[in-house]
């Protein structure tokens, strides 16, 4: 992947702030019957979209990352978090009606004892969504891929999402989609959507689909000419394509420690290969060795270069 530090990434989605609280417990409240939490360490990193952002620069590749935040200290935290990881951030947009979407953790002795969310998915306001599409579509100039991730938080309308997919597609750029919309046809022209086995099941709620192959022809059917890369954890990936039979890619780890943030490794991994020149099986065989790095580490791993020539 030496060609990554060539590429510029445009990722565009719903980005969050990760929050952990961790340390230790040795008594009971006498407020109430749950664990007092001495605190030790309290850390942040990007979640959503800024984690694929962070995954793509990892690589190396030059990343900007446009988006909608809160005026508020947690969106200036996720702005200094992306920064730290070489994120470039002048894309993101701050609306002062609206939270900056943040999920925050409390563990103890590495177990998540509750998750707390401060989110709005209400509609973004136009005014603001006018800032976004002038922002992208700068952006979209000097970029080699764009990545949609679609984490259903009120970026993308169906309006706007096609309007970013049909803008990257007249520049010729390759688009990775992250979807969570259960409508897949919003997607359609995409080079490629990368939905788990349980948004494939939920986006194919409506249809009598008998297995994986023919819910992934149905999906076909909505989105093309794009590709549907189906991540099936253990099972590894499937790619199928309109006329052409199902690829698959056996997954390639030993031993699993966390599942966190690995679809965000795989949407990142496609987009720097596709921007590199890979062809599409190709980029899923990058992507795919890319999961397999990220989930033999606890929490999120944002997978180097190194690490993928090591394989």
């Amino acid at each position: 992947m030496e060609a990554a530090r060539s590429v510029r990434v445009l990722v565009v989605g719903d980005c969050m702030l990760d929050a952990y609280v961790s340390g230790v417990t040795t008594r009971i409240s006498p407020e109430a019957p749950v664990p007092v939490v001495q605190v030790r360490r309290r850390s942040y990193v990007p979640g959503g979209a800024g984690n694929v952002a962070a995954n793509a620069a990892a690589l190396g590749a030059r990343v900007l990352i446009a988006g909608v935040v809160g005026s508020d200290h947690n969106g200036e935290r996720l702005k200094t978090v992306l920064a730290e990881r070489a994120v470039e951030t002048s894309a993101l947009v701050s609306e002062t009606s609206r939270v900056t979407t943040t999920k925050s953790r409390v563990t103890v002795g590495g177990h998540q004892l509750v998750r707390f969310d401060d989110e709005d998915t209400s509609p973004i306001p136009e005014t603001v969504f006018d800032d976004l599409r002038e922002s992208c579509s700068t952006a979209l100039d000097n970029a080699d891929a764009c990545v949609v991730s679609d984490y259903a938080k009120g970026v993308f309308s169906d309006e706007f999402c096609r309007w970013l997919i049909s803008e990257a597609l007249r520049r010729g750029l390759p688009i990775v989609v992250d979807p969570k919309n259960k409508d897949f046809s919003r997607y359609a022209g995409a080079t490629v959507v990368t939905p788990n086995l349980k948004e494939v099941a939920e986006a194919c709620a409506g249809f009598q689909c008998g297995g994986l192959d023919e819910a992934a022809m149905v999906l076909l059917g909505s989105i093309t000419p794009s590709a549907l890369l189906v991540t099936r954890g253990e099972d590894g990936m499937s790619l199928f394509e309109a006329g052409m039979p199902e690829r698959h890619l056996a997954a390639m780890v030993n031993e699993v420690a966390d599942v966190t943030g690995a679809g965000d490794t795989v949407v990142a991994a496609l987009a720097v290969a596709l921007a590199a020149g890979f062809e599409l099986f190709e980029a899923a065989r990058i992507a795919n060795f890319a999961a397999g790095v990220a989930v033999s580490h606890h929490g999120t791993w944002a997978v180097r270069a190194e690490e993928l020539l090591s394989c």
